[in-house]
C-alpha cells in the first residue's frame, strides 16, 4: 500500500476552545500540503465527542477523517450516556477508536467488548481503530503472537470491513521513547499476515502507536502502514513534520 495514514486522538487534553484553535491551525497546515491534498498521506483527527462537530466544520474542505474515540456495543435504545455506531455514521463519524488500553484498564473493558464495539462499528459503516498490543514488555516474537491472538479475538464474528489496526504495546504508551524499531516491525508484520489470512479485510492497514513521534516513521519505513500519535501532535508543527515524513514515505513507495 502506497498512501502512508496519520492518525491523532486528542484524548481530553484539551478543552473546547484549545481544541478549535488546533483544528484552526492543522487546517491550514494539511490545506497547504500537497501530499495530504492528493490523497498520498491519508489523516484522521479523533477528537472528544463535544469536539467532533467542532473538528468537522474546521476541517470541512480538507481530506481529513474524523474519528471518535469510543463506540457503544449496543443499538439504538434505552442504553443512558451510549452513543451508538448509528448516530455516529448519521454525525459524519467515519472512524471509531476502539479498545485502547486506558479503556481496558481503568474502564474494564474486555476483549469480548471490544468485539462487540467493532462489530457495531463496522455494522454501520464506521471503521474500527482497533487497539491492541502487549502489556508486559517482552520478546517480539512473543508479542506477535499476542497481538495476533487479540486481533482474531477483537474481530470475532464482526462484519465484513476494513480496520485500522493500531499496534500500541501498553508498556511503551507515554513512557520517553518508543518500542524498538525491530520489535515494532516484528509485531506489525504479524499482524499484517493475519489481517490478510481474514476474508472481508482486504483495506485494512496496520500503524503504530506509543509514544510515537517526529523521526519515527523515517526510521521503520515499510515496516509500517503509518502512525498513531498522541501527544506528540498536540504542537502542529510536530504534526506537520510527522506528515512530511509520511510524505517522502509514499513517494518512495510510488517509487519502488
Amino acid at each position: 500500500m502506497s498512501t502512508v495514514t496519520v492518525g491523532v486522538s486528542l484524548k481530553a487534553y484539551f478543552g473546547r476552545q484549545q481544541a478549535r484553535d488546533w483544528f484552526a491551525d492543522v487546517a491550514a497546515r494539511v490545506a497547504r500540503h500537497d501530499a495530504v491534498q492528493a490523497g498520498a498521506v491519508d489523516v484522521f483527527v479523533i477528537p472528544t465527542y463535544l469536539q467532533i462537530a467542532d473538528a468537522r466544520a474546521a476541517l470541512a474542505g480538507t481530506p481529513v477523517a474524523i474519528g471518535a474515540q469510543d463506540v457503544s456495543a449496543y443499538g439504538v435504545g434505552a442504553y443512558t450516556g451510549e452513543i451508538t455506531a448509528a448516530e455516529l455514521a448519521d454525525s459524519g463519524v467515519s472512524l471509531a477508536e476502539i479498545g485502547h488500553a486506558e479503556r481496558r484498564r481503568l474502564f474494564g473493558e474486555t476483549d469480548d467488548v471490544v468485539a462487540a464495539k467493532a462489530a457495531a462499528a463496522l455494522a454501520h459503516g464506521v471503521t474500527p481503530v482497533l487497539c491492541i498490543g502487549e502489556t508486559i514488555e517482552t520478546d517480539a516474537a512473543s508479542a506477535a503472537r499476542a497481538t495476533v491472538a487479540q486481533l482474531h479475538t477483537d474481530l470475532a464474528d464482526a462484519p465484513d470491513g476494513p480496520v485500522i489496526a493500531a499496534y500500541e504495546p501498553v508498556w511503551a504508551i507515554g513512557a520517553p521513547a518508543p518500542a524498538p524499531d525491530a520489535h515494532i516491525v516484528t509485531v506489525i508484520a504479524a499482524l499484517r499476515e493475519a489481517l490478510a489470512s481474514l476474508p472481508g479485510r482486504a483495506g485494512s492497514r496496520v500503524i503504530y502507536g506509543g509514544s510515537a513521534g517526529p523521526g519515527l516513521l523515517a526510521r521503520l519505513g515499510d515496516g509500517v502502514d503509518g502512525l498513531f500519535l498522541g501527544r506528540f501532535a498536540h504542537d502542529p508543527a510536530a504534526l506537520e513534520a510527522v506528515l512530511d515524513e509520511a510524505s517522502a514515505l509514499a513517494t518512495a513507495r510510488r517509487g519502488a
